[in-house]
């Protein structure tokens, strides 16, 4: 499609929207400044690049075996390099401590410092870009069924010095950077079978936060964020940090508390719990993944759950209180693809969300209008908006829509297949 019938068909549907009372420009500008940070482990299975190479754990698994996955922290760089230059907009990336640049030397996850990190935030300063942080609960012999709740007090002093040291480089990010760094925790703590005390650990790890986060850092450079999860593989039973716990830790702690979407019953989706949340917390860490019968991290689609999502955050005005990240990993398709796939869908999900008549139809429903609320929803599902997104590319100097997949394969040929 060329630029002018871009323009043409953009003119057309920026009409339709118009004659509804919503402002394309307005909405378009209003995306442009949303960053979505993406995340590191797509790019190579959330292997890591530790020398320990031990197996992920912590009920995490990434299935497939595509050609092509980053094998050290360059390759990876390049890879996301590669991601970000497909996808409109300013965006991040996301990194977990197990992806420092460590030199081929074992560094003990309790001795991890901001050295490891340079090449990272050099690589992003080139891109003009920020970072956001994760501790590393898994993938090492002492993460077991318990880290931070674990029973044995030198194994919890080890796993909190390790998140101590993530929020110190988490903060160095953001002071190199200009931007405030999204340091994240979360643990696999948890067990396979129903326990009997289900108390003692959620006190042990209550005492290691309250430890971890004991130090104040400046929020203009790191922010803290807690992470809840319904269960995980091996630890169907009973997971240490649920979300009501940890919703009580961010509510008395006042630090970010992490929404994800894949952490909650197949059935349950996380839309009515924002503006729950919103109630009590002046900001929240958003993960958006795609589970499928469970927490299995597949690639994020546009799908109703996914729209239902951007809806809330732009009808509730919560966008700027929103950190908003990716969490998934597939190693089945190209892994490139898989970041840009996922991030356009999520872009798109917020852009339909940002052209809705949201004042047009918060007028009928204060007037209980509902029947011309819902026609209005119904009518508005069929305007065009992907000449919008279209636009919106070009105009970001990159390909519309079915034209950006070409270039994933070029480098493929060029780069990921020399990879073996």
């Amino acid at each position: 499609m060329t630029d002018r019938r871009i323009h043409a068909a953009y003119d057309l549907a920026k009409e339709q929207y118009a004659e509804l009372g919503v402002d394309v420009d307005s909405a378009l500008k209003t995306l442009a400044t949303v960053p979505i940070s993406i995340h590191c482990w797509q790019g190579d299975d959330v292997g890591g690049f530790e020398s320990s190479g031990g197996e992920i754990g912590g009920g995490l698994a990434a299935t497939g075996n595509y050609p092509g996955k980053a094998r050290t922290a360059d390759e990876l760089r390049c890879d996301a390099a590669k991601a970000l230059s497909l996808i409109p907009g300013m965006h991040r990336f996301n990194l977990h401590a197990s992806y420092g640049d460590f030199g081929g030397r074992r560094i003990e996850r309790d001795e991890i410092r901001g050295e490891h990190f340079t090449r990272w935030i050099d690589w992003a300063r080139s891109l003009g870009i920020g970072l956001d942080f994760n501790p590393t609960f898994f993938a090492h012999p002492r993460a077991t069924s318990f880290t931070l709740s674990h029973p044995d007090s030198a194994t919890r002093e080890f796993w909190i010095r390790h998140g101590q040291a993530c929020r110190t480089i988490g903060a160095a990010m953001g002071k190199a950077l200009g931007t405030p760094c999204v340091t994240n925790l979360w643990i696999p703590d948890g067990m396979k079978d129903s326990p009997i005390d289900r108390v003692g650990p959620r006190e042990r790890l209550l005492e290691s936060l309250d430890a971890i986060f004991k130090d104040p850092i400046d929020r203009t450079h790191n922010l803290d964020a807690v992470e809840g999860k319904l269960f995980g593989i091996g630890f169907e039973s009973y997971t240490v940090g649920s979300h009501e716990f940890y919703f009580g830790y961010a509510l008395t702690r006042r630090v970010l508390y992490t929404l994800d979407t894949g952490h909650y019953h197949p059935t349950e989706t996380i839309t009515d719990k924002l503006s729950a949340v919103f109630m009590y917390l002046p900001e929240i860490l958003l993960h958006v993944s795609r589970g499928v019968r469970w927490d299995s991290d597949h690639v994020v689609v546009l799908s109703d759950d996914l729209e239902a999502i951007a809806q809330e955050l732009v009808r509730g005005k919560f966008l700027g209180r929103t950190h908003i990240g990716l969490d998934y990993f597939d190693a089945s398709i190209n892994r490139v693809a898989a970041w840009v796939i996922g991030t356009r869908n999520l872009l798109k999900a917020l852009l339909k969300a940002l052209l809705e008549p949201s004042a047009t139809l918060r007028r009928l429903e204060i007037d209980a209008n509902y029947t011309d609320r819902l026609a209005t929803q119904e009518e508005f599902k069929a305007l065009p908006w992907g000449p919008i997104w279209d636009y919106y590319c070009t105009n970001a100097g990159l390909p519309p829509r079915g034209t950006w997949l070409a270039e994933i394969k070029r480098y493929e040929k060029d780069v990921l297949s020399a990879r073996v």
